[in-house]
């Protein structure tokens, strides 16, 4: 899609909270969509991701106190848990631990490639450096209000 060229003086004066936000709501809304297309929500790609990234390393309580900063929606996390439990996706062992099973692996895997379909939308047509000093820029906000501005572990 093209789009209109402004000076510098009148980008400049937009409000970066509705450019912002109005990103945000276009972002996750293809993601989400992307994901409900596979019958899952954000909170179980968080958790498929983090149960793959660290097999093993994470139970219930800590899942839950890393996922929840990030969570919009009031998700109760036991439920996800459950539901991938029940899934067959994630396997909850004796020590409490949380691991992948091969199905849950490949429905990541499915997931993944879904959301990559966005990711690839909404870098059309900006170069990299571009990226990276806008989300550095974001960065900076969040930090100046009071928030962490550093990318998470």
């Amino acid at each position: 899609m093209t789009i209109k060229t402004y000076t510098p003086e009148v980008i400049a004066a937009q409000p970066i909270g509705a450019w912002s936000g109005e990103a945000y709501r276009r972002v996750v809304g293809g993601l989400r969509e992307q994901l409900a297309a596979e019958g899952l929500t954000q909170p179980h790609w968080w958790t498929l991701n983090h149960v793959a990234g660290r097999p093993g390393g994470w139970n219930r309580t800590t899942l839950t106190e890393r996922l929840t900063p990030y969570d919009d929606q009031d998700t109760a996390f036991d439920t996800v848990f459950d539901d991938l439990i029940a899934r067959g996706w994630l396997t909850e062992h004796a020590d409490a631990s949380l691991t992948l099973t091969d199905d849950g692996e490949a429905g990541r895997l499915r997931a993944r490639d879904r959301n990559l379909r966005i990711h690839e939308r909404t870098h059309e047509g900006i170069a990299p450096e571009d990226f990276v000093t806008t989300i550095n820029v974001l960065r900076r906000m969040v930090a100046n209000l009071g928030g962490n501005g550093n990318l998470p572990d």
